[in-house]
C-alpha cells in the first residue's frame, strides 16, 4: 500500500517538521533567488520594480520569466529529494510507488490520455469561439519556449508531486492513521497554494473549486493506483499543453504559445466542466484499465501500522 511505503524510512513525526522547513527553504527561498536577482538588477538599471506576474514578465520577457519561475521547483524537487534520503533515509522509489519499480508505461499513458483531452477541448473552444483567440506564434520565442517547457515543466509538476500527494501524504498518512485525512489537507493545501495566482484575482474565489478539486482528483489517483505514477503523468501534460498552447495577460504562466486568449475572463463551464464531469470519467477510465477495487478502504480506510503488514507478509508466506 502506498501511504505505508513511508514505513521503509525513518518516520517520526518530527523529521517530516524538519523535511518540510528544508523543502520550504530550497523551494520558495533558495529558488526564488534567480529571479528577485534578475527583477532587482533592471530595477536598479531604472525600471519601475513589478507588483504582480505580468510585470514581472514583462520586465525579464516571457520566456526567461519562465526559466527563473520554473528553476525554483528544481530546487524544490532536490530538497525533497535530499529531504527523504537523508533525513528519512527512504529510497525515491518508495517516496513514489508501492510496486517494485516506478512503472513509467503508467507516467506516459496518463500523459497522453490526458494531454490528448487538453488539445481536444482546446482546439474545439478555438474553433467555436474565433473571436475570443490571437494566434500569436513566432518561430523563435516559440522555440526556446518548448524547450524550456520540455525540460523544466515536468520538473515542476513532479515536485508537485512528490511534496504533496508523495510526502505530505505519506508523513500525514502515518502520523493520522487514516488515508481520508491525508486526501483532504494535501488537497486542500494544493488548492490554496494558487490562491495567490493572478487567475483568482481577475476570476473571484469561485474558481478555487477547480484547483481543490484538481487535487482531490490527483491524491484519488494516488491512493488508488498506489502510487504517483498517474498524478504525475497527468500534472505533467496539463502544465506543459498549457504553456505551449494558450497563454492570456492574467494567467500565472505568461508565454510565447501557440494562442493568447484576448476575451474577457469569466468564471464559466470552462472551470467546473473538469471537475464534475471529465474527471470522474478519467478515474473511470483508469479504474477499468488497472483494476481498481475496494475503493472505500483505499481512500477512506486505515492505514496500516508495522505490526500489522509484518503479520500479514508473515501469514501470506505460511500459505
Amino acid at each position: 500500500m502506498y501511504i505505508e511505503q513511508g514505513y521503509k524510512g525513518n518516520h517520526e513525526s518530527w523529521r517530516y517538521l524538519v523535511g518540510i522547513l528544508i523543502i520550504f527553504i530550497g523551494w520558495q527561498l533558495l529558488g526564488s533567488i534567480p529571479l528577485l536577482g534578475v527583477i532587482i538588477v533592471k530595477s536598479l538599471g531604472g525600471e519601475t520594480f513589478p507588483s504582480d506576474v505580468a510585470g514581472m514578465s514583462k520586465m525579464v520577457g516571457s520566456n526567461l520569466f519562465l526559466f527563473l519561475m520554473l528553476i525554483s521547483f528544481v530546487f524544490g524537487l532536490v530538497a525533497t529529494f535530499l529531504t527523504v534520503q537523508f533525513v528519512h533515509r527512504q529510497t525515491i522509489t518508495s517516496l513514489t510507488t508501492s510496486r517494485n519499480k516506478i512503472d513509467w508505461k503508467r507516467v506516459f499513458f496518463a500523459f497522453g490520455l490526458w494531454g490528448l483531452i487538453t488539445i481536444l477541448i482546446t482546439g474545439l473552444d478555438i474553433f467555436l469561439s474565433p473571436e475570443d483567440y490571437v494566434f500569436n506564434f513566432n518561430v523563435m520565442p516559440f522555440v526556446i519556449l518548448c524547450l524550456i517547457s520540455v525540460f523544466l515543466i515536468p520538473l515542476q509538476t513532479s515536485f508537485e508531486e512528490y511534496f504533496m500527494r508523495g510526502y505530505l501524504m505519506q508523513g500525514i498518512g502515518l502520523m493520522t492513521g487514516k488515508r481520508w485525512v491525508p486526501l483532504v489537507i494535501t488537497s486542500m493545501i494544493f488548492g490554496l497554494l494558487h490562491l495567490f495566482n493572478p487567475e483568482v484575482e481577475k476570476l473571484g474565489y469561485g474558481i478555487m473549486v477547480y484547483y481543490i478539486g484538481t487535487g482531490f482528483f490527483l491524491g484519488i489517483l494516488t491512493l488508488m493506483d498506489e502510487g504517483l505514477e498517474l498524478a504525475i503523468g497527468f500534472h505533467a501534460a496539463n502544465n506543459l499543453l498549457t504553456a505551449l498552447l494558450v497563454t492570456a495577460d492574467w494567467t500565472a504562466f505568461q508565454t510565447e504559445s501557440l494562442y493568447r486568449d484576448i476575451s474577457e475572463p469569466e468564471l464559466g463551464w470552462d472551470v467546473f466542466l473538469p471537475v464534475l464531469v471529465i474527471y470522474p470519467i478519467i478515474l473511470y477510465v483508469f479504474s477499468k484499465k488497472y483494476g481498481w477495487t475496494n475503493w472505500k478502504e483505499r481512500l477512506t480506510g486505515d492505514v496500516q501500522s508495522p505490526e500489522t503488514l509484518q503479520l500479514n507478509v508473515e501469514s501470506d508466506s505460511n500459505l
